[in-house]
């Protein structure tokens, strides 16, 4: 289990990490990591890294949702120490991630997170980045 102040609750706080966010993803899985601090936090304290699931009906029915739920939360807990004070992380699962094993999840998300956490300027050009170059804040082409 995710401690309190680590879960990401707030249906805007899933959707600044996903729109706002980098993004990684593999087979099982798609991980989304907003960096910035969270602008619901009092001014002088580090805010904690919070992290958030979402496992849709694509994955399984609900007892197949309810597992790999169980078994990404202490997966993500270990991990959030290497993530910088206050991110926002969203772990999408996909369809695959109901059969895959341990191994497999932990394989991934790894991945994944190292991926995020690498920053290099060729992840950014690679298409990760969420907005589109050739467009203007809005939507609208230059």
């Amino acid at each position: 289990m995710l401690p309190t102040e680590n879960r990401l609750r707030r249906r805007e706080d899933f959707a600044t990490a996903v729109r706002r966010g980098r993004r990684a993803g593999r087979p099982l899985l798609v991980v989304h990591l907003r960096s910035r601090t969270d602008p619901h936090a009092s001014e002088g304290a580090v805010p904690p890294t919070r992290a958030g699931f979402v496992v849709s009906k694509a994955v399984g029915n609900a007892v197949v949702r309810n597992r790999v739920k169980r078994r990404l939360r202490p997966l993500m807990r270990e991990r959030l120490c290497k993530l910088p004070a206050g991110s926002l992380v969203v772990v999408r699962a996909l369809p695959g991630a109901g059969e895959a094993d341990h191994t497999e999840l932990v394989r991934d998300l790894d991945a994944a997170l190292r991926k995020l956490l690498k920053g290099s300027p060729r992840s950014a050009a690679s298409g990760d980045s969420p907005r589109d170059p050739g467009r203007e804040p809005g939507g609208r082409a230059p």
